[in-house]
């Protein structure tokens, strides 16, 4: 299995960005997939998740109404949508991918599958 995170950079504060991350090696539209990001010294957070199908979508509060996910099982790809960037957004943003019950899909210990992650930088 891989997850290939793409479209990282340097970006102005108040700027936009779009990540996406492919997958292969497994059933996609059978996992819920999330998106999680790590600074250095910091611990892995949890950011978004997408259900399966159907679009379900869930946020954690410090990125709700800036960040978006969205899914396309055609292209076996998750996307997440960034704006109004600030620089503690600054991060390696990782997808990963989860069978787990949705009522769970903020829980890292329930991902099966990781990403190597796409540096994201907000800086002036």
């Amino acid at each position: 299995v891989q997850l290939q995170a793409s479209g990282g950079g340097l970006v102005l504060p108040g700027g936009s960005l779009r990540l996406s991350c492919v997958a292969s090696g497994l059933t996609f539209r059978t996992y819920s997939m999330g998106w999680f990001r790590q600074a250095p010294g910091k611990e892995r957070q949890f950011l978004a998740a997408v259900a399966r199908t159907a679009g379900g979508t869930v946020y954690e509060d410090s990125v709700k109404g800036r960040f978006t996910i969205s899914r396309d099982n055609r292209k076996n790809t998750v996307y997440l949508e960034m704006g109004s960037l600030k620089p503690e957004d600054s991060a390696v943003y990782i997808c990963a991918a989860t069978k787990v019950a949705w009522s769970s899909v903020r829980s890292l210990e329930q991902y099966d599958y990781w990403g190597q992650g796409t540096q994201v930088t907000v800086s002036s």
